[in-house]
């Protein structure tokens, strides 16, 4: 069995977003050597001398020890935080993959199922990463970006399939604001924090329309059931979708107006073309391509899925939302 991480580890954040930001943050906050790498080499030098992220995080700041580059040598670590978004995951694995040390520890942040395969990114790691034999982790559960930033108290999970992985990266993560708990169930996290991303979007969707509590509160509650079954049928344990990564996630990006998939959801719901939405976020919003494979994975392994179904129709069959509404309310009556 390999040995526990110290805690002393240097650590490599990939991805510039406000989630790799601010995940580069707490870990230099906690003392650790953490260097951000990112693309953009203007955005590092202001990280590097103004300790702000302009262009995803502006009026944030960032830790003073926090360093960024734009080197991949900076990659050669032993402790790699992926916050590369999940439909970019394996091109940008492969494009660097010579810079990743054997047996490396990979905590991967992004929450998606990849569109054509419907891999997870665990999956996606282990066939992109194949001879590095990597130690793999996800993090995942209720956590907008900023208010990590603002030190507001977060509590997430860290599933690593090696029991003592997970407790050594919840002791390198936690800190007085953020909390870490662990887990073996690694396929659950990941199908929790993607899945969540579909139901935020139908929440939008329903709220753009102005129907209400009730209709909120009714789809994250089947929107949970559907989450559930899809991830069981895929080997997740059940009772993992009522934690931090099921549950929590789903409830946060539901009803938070910092969620990006709510936010695609609400104005779908106000009438906005999707292309319009998308062009003007200036971030990923996961949920989106997640729908595709979600929903094919649905029909693959013949799993209920309505309100995935829903969302697809209006996100990729322009079938109005209002129409899309009445269809699901109508659908045939059922025990719950």
């Amino acid at each position: 069995m390999p040995d526990p991480l110290p805690m002393t580890t240097p650590i490599s954040v990939a991805g510039g977003g406000s989630w790799g930001t601010a995940l580069a943050h707490l870990l230099a906050a906690r003392g650790h050597q953490v260097t951000l790498w990112l693309r953009d080499a203007a955005v590092a030098h202001a990280v590097n001398t103004r300790h702000e992220n302009p262009r995803y995080l502006p009026g944030f700041a960032l830790a003073p020890g926090l360093r960024a580059s734009t080197d991949p040598a900076v990659l050669e670590r032993d402790l790699l935080v992926l916050a590369v978004p999940s439909q970019q995951l394996r091109s940008w694995l492969l494009a660097h993959k010579a810079h990743f040390r054997p047996g490396l520890v990979l905590v991967n942040a992004a929450k998606g199922l990849e569109t054509g395969s419907l891999a997870p990114c665990s999956t996606v790691a282990a066939e992109a990463l194949a001879g590095l034999h990597p130690r793999y982790a996800v993090l995942s559960g209720p956590s907008f970006a900023a208010e990590v930033l603002q030190g507001l108290p977060t509590a997430v999970v860290l599933a690593a399939r090696e029991e003592s992985l997970g407790r050594s990266l919840r002791e390198i993560f936690s800190g007085a604001t953020f909390r870490c708990y662990s887990s073996t169930d690694v396929i659950g996290v990941e199908m929790g924090g993607a899945l969540k991303n579909v139901m935020a979007i139908a929440a939008g969707v329903s709220d753009g329309l102005n129907l209400g509590h009730n209709s909120r509160a009714a789809l994250i509650t089947r929107g949970l059931a559907e989450m559930s079954r899809l991830g069981v049928a895929c080997g997740a344990r059940e009772r993992t979708f009522m934690g931090l990564s099921g549950l929590g996630d789903l409830t946060l990006t539901c009803t938070g107006d910092l969620s990006r998939n709510r936010q695609v959801g609400l104005r779908l719901g106000r009438g906005e073309r999707l292309e319009e939405i998308t062009g003007s976020l200036g971030m990923v919003a996961e949920g989106v391509k997640t729908t595709a494979a979600v929903h094919e994975l649905a029909a693959r392994l013949n799993v209920d899925a309505p309100l995935t179904a829903a969302v697809h129709q209006i996100l990729y069959q322009g079938r109005p939302a209002r129409e899309v509404v009445k269809s699901l309310m109508a659908r045939t009556l059922r025990e719950e």
